[in-house]
């Protein structure tokens, strides 16, 4: 009986790793992802070697902050090792305010705990990769029915509520984000706060001045900003009944 469990593992761990490796070549079956890896794969490579870092990256993590409109890119060449600032992108264009998104329709870029949940080599906007919004902490948190979803990184310069970094810039992010899947990555992190909690003094509103749930959910992302600061490495995020993150 333990052999036969102990096989099963075995084979379900290798199906698993088949998936993975096979995960470039499915996304080189359209046409967008080819026209990225011809364009990119060698900037790429010269950028990290540049850098000294490893190529393909072990595992890629996504730092977006509204305020200065930047999204940085952080690279983990091995594992048991610190992360390292790779580049930053900048959104091209915004929508809403400071603020967490709460419902559909109020153009918010979200805020809080994230990760790649898809991958669109068709979208509207040349490339997108897709950000599980809402998250648990937003279904509990907010007071409305109707969330809203399809947030994405992408390509062009419009949004209501996703962000944009150009199509050139996307070809870039979408394809080291595939290299490093098909390196073996499962989840990609993309964690985004309203601003830089050590830098920035952000412009509020009068009502937003006076919000202590939103200083209170603000004092909550800090946490988890200070964790990596300090750590070098993306907490794991845990998410309590009343909607809190929790970081390990």
């Amino acid at each position: 009986m333990k052999n036969s469990c102990l096989f099963n593992i075995v084979i379900m761990l290798f199906l698993s790793l088949q998936i993975q490796a096979q995960f470039e070549q499915q996304q080189l079956r359209f046409n967008r992802v080819e026209t990225a890896m011809f364009e990119k794969e060698a900037v790429l490579r010269s950028q990290f070697e540049a850098r000294g870092m490893a190529y393909p990256p072990y595992n890629v993590y996504l730092r977006a902050f509204k305020e200065e409109r930047i999204l940085e890119v952080w690279i983990q060449g091995h594992p048991d090792t610190p992360y390292q600032k790779f580049r930053d992108y900048l959104f091209c264009e915004d929508s809403g305010y400071l603020g967490p998104k709460r419902k559909l329709g109020d153009e918010q870029i979200p805020e809080g705990f994230y990760w790649i949940n898809r991958f669109n080599p068709q979208s509207n906007f040349f490339l997108s990769l897709g950000i599980n919004y809402p998250n648990p902490s937003d279904v509990k948190v907010s007071p409305h029915a109707k969330l809203g979803g399809s947030i994405f990184i992408h390509g062009a310069c419009e949004t209501t509520g996703c962000i944009p970094i150009t199509d050139e810039y996307i070809k870039e992010l979408y394809w080291l984000c595939v290299k490093s899947t098909d390196n073996g990555q499962e989840y990609i992190p993309v964690h985004i706060y309203p601003y830089k909690f050590d830098q920035t003094q952000p412009f509020l509103y009068e009502d937003q001045k006076t919000d202590q749930r939103l200083k209170a959910f603000w004092n909550n992302l800090q946490e988890g900003y200070e964790f990596f600061n300090r750590e070098r490495r993306p907490p794991m995020v845990h998410i309590e009944p009343n909607g809190r993150y929790l970081y390990f």
